[in-house]
């Protein structure tokens, strides 16, 4: 057996138990619950209900399961649940992250002072426990600002914020919340960090090898929506190796090292800085992109180490070279219409792979503050990033001109 720790909502999830199954493991999840992860039922996976933040009845739902067959390993495509699939791993004597690095690392606080420690390049940051020490720092500082919770996922909760109204609202905010969206309790610190302009990428780490670096698209301020990415960057040799020596360079400081991570950066003014490290597998589809450009499956890869199998980060020679993804997000308040109309659109241009709306036609949608306010995606490939990002492009203005019907600011509602 091959269990998994809760789940992803959307992304990788299922293919982390198609993965397993593929490897001749049964993928078992446990989850307080299974029932908010609906390819479960549909791929009939078998279920564990136990509470996932009560670590005792979680060991004691470990124990039963192992003693009526052999647990393999130990996994979440969950951030909130690598470091407690990472505990019970070491506790079974199963292959894993170190479960204290992993933690330490979800606490970007502690995070940023330990890269910043071992000299990896970093924004300037502050943290803060309350508005008026947020506010301070950034009056010291001057200019706009970034203020985000020390955890979280998904851009949620981070936002620039451009004078001392704004960075007091927001961080108080956040520290008034006392768990997250998981139900999770979070701690009562914010992050206060330089606001770079550069050009956004990511890469994505393998134990300690830079698989490929990623370009980044990124709404309009003062939110960060991610709204699409590109697989291979296209970047001058320099810029690309100090971008990989970065990333590195930051997971070997965090004591990481085992399985992915996904480290976001920044290129500023030629230094390549570290904005975050996540102790996982990049979200946003970005395995999928790099299993379709490259042909290395990072899925399989990390459900191999989980295994405690050899792992094989070599592409195949039937790579196409590069894919893009769009999201699709409204910049109004509207309703979606024809989707099946808005999916054949894209789906219509050269190079377009895949194409799908996440809601029902007759929904009503708005501006994304975060990745949940997403409403599909288009992902197209080609020979190179730049052929894939113009179709990719097309294929998304395609989709939303077809599916999006606008209307007026009397009828908009709240999203």
């Amino acid at each position: 057996m091959l269990l998994f720790v809760e789940s992803n909502t959307t992304g990788t999830g299922r293919q982390f138990a198609q993965r397993a199954r593929a490897l001749g493991a049964e993928p078992v999840l446990l989850g307080a619950d299974p029932g908010r992860y609906p390819y479960a039922a549909e791929d009939e996976l078998r279920t564990v209900v136990v509470d996932t933040a009560d670590g005792d009845a979680l060991w004691a739902a470990v124990q039963r399961l192992a003693t009526g067959a052999r647990v393999a390993g130990v996994l979440s495509s969950s951030e909130y649940y690598v470091a407690t699939a990472a505990e019970l791993a070491a506790r079974l004597g199963l292959p894993g992250p170190s479960a204290g690095a992993v933690r330490a690392c979800r606490d970007k606080s502690v995070q940023r002072r330990t890269l910043a420690e071992a000299g990896v390049p970093v924004p300037w940051f502050s943290v803060a426990g309350e508005a008026a020490e947020a506010v301070a720092a950034a009056q010291w500082r001057g200019g706009p600002v970034v203020v985000k919770p020390v955890q979280g996922s998904g851009s949620l909760g981070v936002r620039l914020c451009r004078n001392s109204r704004e960075v007091a609202a927001h961080a108080e905010g956040l520290l008034a919340a006392t768990v997250n969206e998981r139900g999770l309790s979070t701690p009562a610190l914010v992050l206060v960090e330089q606001y770079l302009t550069g050009p956004e990428f990511s890469v994505e780490v393998f134990g300690e090898h830079a698989v490929v670096t990623v370009a980044k698209h990124v709404g309009a301020p003062p939110v960060f929506v991610e709204t699409g990415h590109d697989v291979p960057a296209a970047l001058p040799a320099a810029e690309a190796a100090a971008l990989a020596g970065s990333a590195v360079h930051a997971v070997k400081a965090l004591g990481l090292g085992w399985g992915a991570a996904h480290v976001e950066l920044r290129l500023d003014g030629g230094v390549a800085r570290v904005i975050e490290v996540n102790p996982r597998l990049a979200g946003g589809m970005i395995p999928e992109l790099v299993r379709r450009a490259l042909g290395t499956d990072l899925v399989d890869a990390q459900v191999r180490a989980g295994l405690g199998l050899p792992v094989d980060l070599d592409g195949t020679a039937d790579a196409v070279g590069a894919a893009s993804i769009r999201f699709l997000t409204a910049g109004t308040d509207a309703v979606l219409g024809d989707t099946d109309a808005a999916e054949a659109a894209a789906l219509a241009v050269p190079g377009v792979v895949d194409a799908a709306l996440y809601r029902p036609p007759g929904s009503r949608v708005g501006p994304a503050e975060d990745f949940r306010g997403r409403l599909g995606h288009v992902i197209a490939v080609a020979a190179g990033p730049g052929k894939s990002a113009r179709a990719a492009d097309t294929a998304r203005a395609l989709g939303l001109a077809t599916a999006l019907e606008h209307i007026s600011t009397k009828e908009a509602m709240p999203v």
